[in-house]
């Protein structure tokens, strides 16, 4: 283990005034924003945008490759982290939930040993905060503009853009709300690049000049794969609407604001319309105006972060900070035609996992070990010195931080999504992942179907081979290392009650028509 780090928790361990090692025990800082993509950190290899700040973290730090989210949605990620359980121990399995804020959590915990703690920004979770010294939270899912913000003091209105404004409210508590004489825990956790994705005005013409190079499953026609992905409602060709595509703009937007857009949009709209696209020409311009719109947003996310990474630095914290960037799931970017989460495969699967810890991280560095956002509440506690509690099902990354390679650590890692019906349509599906191969189980009686991919010879997961006589070893393992870890995570052979709150449209929308005309009648 690394030195400093087997100094801190050695002194931690024994001695019994906590408050009196402030000075030794690290500030944390986690940032989570939400829908952030690994393909568009440039940290990660993106080919479509460049992160500098968030970068930062990497270059200063570490890079997991492998770190894959329990339940691939908003919520139920976020009462992950907060418990280090799955969603079928914590009771929040999708985002109809709402979250029982009595039980144990990080930050509570943390309290306990003397930290302050404090979220600020998106939450999602339908209770209110426990655990926090401060809270300042967005109003449900937030908007970008104007949000709507709650805390002890009740709700107001914020004028601006939702990014700067949390970053502003993040800053303000840092430096004259808390307290100096404890280490602190900060959720600095952001709403972008959640959907409908409305950028800053001032980055509404941030790629205007460019085209975005497409992914190369833009259409895909799911010919190999199972029947869940043909029956699902998350196209960039039939669902995305014309708020998505700023056609129409956010309904809250202040005449000057209004303006801004009209001026950004309104040319190119009536340029689209006149144009008169159809079938893949369209695709293509709905993709190019999504992932320009993303990014921009990504790109308000990165400015934003650079603000607070360079507070620390002034302030003479950061060499004694403990910073995590990370999100609540991947996100698809045009990958088999998609946006959104929810599915098993590897976009969405798969979330950033970036982590600073001066003295102890080296710099540079990249890690294999698969990893979680599970993790993050034992990684909290251990490096605070408090106790971790035996039921969380997360582990703490304190070994892999110092460098290390346990023997005992993960192999495979356990995923399950509940949320049918609901939005987007992504059929219920557990599975089991060891990084090369991945098993996945549709399980309701109209969709029981297996899927198994080997993401070696195969890594977009065009080609379903779980049939495949060659695979038969494979499959045969990795059902033994499903049923394993279902045993060993408690889960149970029915989905919980809470599993069936609905979220969603009661079908599945037919494709969008863009029209004005549709709108005006909408």
């Amino acid at each position: 283990m690394h030195i400093r780090l087997a100094a801190i928790l050695a002194a931690l361990s024994v001695v019994p005034a906590v408050e009196s090692l402030a000075g030794d025990r690290p500030n944390i800082l986690l940032i989570f924003n939400d829908d952030h993509a690994t393909q568009a950190i440039s940290a990660y290899g993106s080919r479509i945008n460049h992160t500098p700040n968030i970068d930062r973290i990497a270059m200063e730090g570490l890079r997991f490759n492998r770190c894959y989210v329990p339940n691939s949605i908003c919520g139920p990620c976020r009462a992950v982290v907060l418990t280090g359980k799955y969603s079928h121990k914590n009771g929040f399995l999708n985002n109809g939930n709402t979250f029982d804020g009595t039980q144990p959590t990080f930050p509570k915990l943390l309290q306990q040993a003397g930290y302050q703690t404090a979220v600020i920004g998106k939450w999602h979770l339908g209770s209110q905060p426990t655990g926090f010294d401060y809270w300042d939270i967005l109003r449900g899912q937030g908007t970008y503009y104007n949000p709507v913000l709650l805390s002890e003091d009740g709700e107001r209105r914020v004028e601006g853009y939702c990014t700067e404004i949390v970053t502003d409210l993040a800053l303000d508590w840092l430096q004259n709300k808390r307290d100096s004489d404890k280490p602190f825990m900060l959720m600095y956790q952001q709403k972008a690049p959640h959907r409908e994705w409305s950028p800053p005005i001032s980055k509404l013409h941030l790629y205007d000049d460019v085209t975005i190079p497409e992914p190369p499953t833009l259409f895909e026609d799911y010919a190999h794969r199972g029947s869940a992905v043909k029956h699902q409602d998350m196209t960039i060709a039939e669902t995305m609407d014309r708020l998505d595509l700023k056609l129409d703009f956010p309904r809250n937007l202040t005449d000057e604001q209004r303006a801004a857009f009209e001026a950004a949009y309104g040319p190119k709209n009536r340029a689209m319309e006149a144009a008169n696209l159809t079938g893949r020409d369209l695709v293509r311009w709905k993709y190019q105006r999504y992932i320009k719109d993303y990014l921009r947003c990504i790109d308000s996310v990165d400015e934003q972060l650079g603000r607070v990474l360079d507070w620390l630095d002034e302030s003479g914290l950061a060499d004694n900070t403990l910073v995590i960037y990370s999100s609540d799931q991947g996100f698809y970017l045009g990958e088999h035609g998609w946006f959104d989460k929810r599915w098993m495969y590897e976009e969405s699967l798969r979330t950033p996992c970036l982590v600073r810890w001066p003295g102890v991280v080296e710099a540079g560095r990249f890690d294999d070990h698969i990893v979680s956002p599970l993790d993050y509440a034992a990684t909290f506690l251990q490096a605070a010195g408090a106790e971790v509690p035996a039921d969380m099902q997360g582990r703490s990354l304190a070994p892999l931080l110092a460098g290390e390679s346990p023997d005992d650590w993960r192999k495979t890692f356990y995923y399950h999504y509940y949320e049918y019906p609901g939005w987007h349509y992504v059929r219920r599906h557990y599975g089991v992942t060891d990084g090369r191969y991945k098993l996945i189980r549709f399980y309701e009686p109209d969709v029981d179907e297996w899927e198994l991919y080997d993401l070696l010879h195969d890594p977009n997961e065009l080609n379903n081979v779980a049939g495949n006589p060659v695979y038969r070893a494979v499959r045969e393992r990795m059902v033994g290392e499903l049923e394993r870890l279902r045993s060993e995570l408690e889960v149970p052979a029915t989905d919980p009650p809470a599993s069936n709150r609905k979220t969603g449209p009661p079908r599945r929308r037919q494709p969008t028509d863009l029209s004005a005309d549709a709108a005006e009648a909408a």
